[in-house]
């Protein structure tokens, strides 16, 4: 992992390409300028698409994590916070454009391999994505405007998961056989932590195929089983596909105080604090601040009591409230007073090990217990954050996470894995969601979607959605693609929900 660079970014959006130039443009031209597109260029621009752009800066960095249920917002009523999904957009598609160039510029050889298997890779996380918000999405005809297919056909979301599983099994061939690569912001073009990425991104993408065991043309579970035993995957933190942040203009992290008018309004979620308060958890102290009226009252900092969830489906009128009241809890202040923050995960560490758990438990691999992975992915989650919190009070309130709590954490009753099959599950799942605070945006909402952990308060009074007792599963496919590519969609559409762009029906993964 690296810090995100002014070069980087730079480069990263230096992509004109000068076929040759004019008496005035050699005169006028900057020596110091990138003139021509490289393969390490278009790599940075690609790879800060799909980690810088996805999470964000201020209110949009906590978007996904009011839909998510662990932050609220208090300015205005939030779309995502009453589970207002709206359309979806492809405008994050187009970029893919430049693998093929990126490729083309490399050099025959071990190189061509490496900007090959990224290409490959990054094809895979914008398209699961995508597929992840709506189901069936062009993916086979997908980018090929420039071949005259201006209204590529739908390819159903199973098609797209065989695509997304062959491209990432192509990519982990591609980068063993490849080098050291340029223009890496996150890896520093190392090929081995690149392996990592794809194949725990792989093991990712694979749990969410639970439902689908059977198919035999996917192999979920054979696939699964071949990663984990011969492949390379996430092992320590170090392996995070994460960006990490410095006190530099375009660096810092992505809530940080200066500029941002956001910083009064979050309030923390009771969904996410009343876990943390019921398994005893030290990372409350790491992700809130108290209630500035339980501390007047005479509460001490480091009291449990002192820290006050919001519910995040209590109608906005209420919350506004509570706010003014100030009888809630903040985000910490590490998230607004430290310019380099911590750093924000894609894909973590913690969350492989989590997956693993799950694997394990539903009887996919064999050899070592749920329950071990299941400890090794708290400790992993835990040593995260007090590795990249200072040790001071301000940020960990006098209840520091050292090596002994967390060794004490994971051995108590209250946390150990045990139970049945489904209390299990929802540990883990669980988990997960208290490691992912303000991390990984989406995945607490897909996990809630695919598991239905932790369970998500809703309230008829407050939804946005329709019915107003249910989650929307969906997001509703592009006015763009209704105005300009309206039969496929059309007919995507029909073949999965019976013509009806509705939100509440579940896609072919939920089924």
């Amino acid at each position: 992992m690296r810090t995100v660079t002014k070069k980087y970014l730079t480069l990263g959006l230096t992509l004109l390409a000068l076929a040759g130039c004019s008496k005035f443009d050699e005169i006028n031209s900057n020596p110091n300028a990138a003139v021509n597109a490289t393969a390490p260029m278009l790599a940075t621009r690609l790879i800060l698409n799909i980690t810088d752009s996805e999470i964000g800066i201020q209110k949009g960095f906590l978007m996904p994590h009011f839909l998510g249920k662990s932050v609220i917002y208090t300015e205005f009523p939030e779309d995502l916070q009453y589970n207002y999904l709206g359309r979806a957009s492809f405008d994050g598609l187009p970029i893919l454009t430049n693998v093929e160039k990126m490729i083309g510029y490399a050099p025959a050889g071990p190189l061509k391999n490496s900007y090959t298997a990224l290409g490959k890779f990054v094809r895979a996380w914008k398209f699961y994505n995508l597929t992840m918000q709506l189901g069936d999405i062009p993916y086979s005809e997908a980018l090929k405007g420039e071949t005259n297919v201006v209204a590529p056909k739908y390819d159903s979301q199973k098609q797209v998961f065989a695509g997304i599983l062959n491209e990432l099994d192509e990519a982990d061939k591609l980068f063993a056989q490849g080098n050291k690569f340029d223009g890496d912001p996150i890896y520093g073009g190392d090929v081995n932590k690149w392996r990592k990425l794809v194949n725990s991104f792989e093991l990712q993408v694979l749990i969410n195929l639970y439902k689908k065991t059977a198919d035999a043309d996917l192999k979920v579970v054979d696939r699964f089983k071949e990663i984990v035993s011969s492949r390379p995957i996430f092992q320590s933190n170090t392996d995070n596909f994460q960006l990490v942040y410095s006190d530099k203009a375009g660096q810092r992290y992505p809530f940080y105080k200066l500029g941002n008018p956001n910083v009064i309004y979050p309030m923390v979620s009771e969904v996410l604090i009343g876990k943390l308060k019921e398994l005893e958890d030290y990372r409350l102290f790491y992700y809130a601040n108290p209630s500035p009226v339980q501390v007047a009252a005479g509460k001490a900092v480091n009291d449990y009591a002192a820290y006050k969830g919001t519910d995040p489906s209590m109608i906005y009128s209420e919350i506004t409230k509570i706010f003014t009241a100030k009888d809630y809890s903040p985000l910490n202040s590490r998230y607004t007073e430290l310019p380099g923050g911590e750093p924000v995960f894609l894909l973590s560490n913690a969350q492989v090990k989590f997956t693993l758990a799950e694997a394990a438990l539903r009887g996919w691999i064999t050899g070592t217990p749920a329950a071990i992975y299941y400890a090794d992915g708290i400790r992993a989650a835990m040593q995260f954050v007090a590795a990249n919190t200072p040790d001071n009070p301000l940020y960990h309130h006098n209840m520091k996470i050292t090596p002994e709590y967390i060794d004490a954490y994971v051995a108590s009753d209250k946390v150990k894995l045990k139970g049945s099959t489904e209390q299990q599950l929802a540990q883990i799942i669980s988990q997960n969601f208290l490691h992912t605070f303000i991390q990984a945006p989406y995945n607490a909402y897909y996990e809630n979607r695919r598991t239905g952990y932790p369970a998500f308060p809703i309230n008829p009074a407050s939804n946005s959605n329709v019915p107003a007792d249910k989650m929307p599963v969906r997001w509703l496919y592009p006015q763009k693609e209704l105005d300009y590519n309206t039969q496929n969609v059309k007919q995507a559409i029909s073949s999965q929900f019976g013509g009806n762009d509705d939100v509440n029906q579940p896609m072919w993964i939920l089924k």
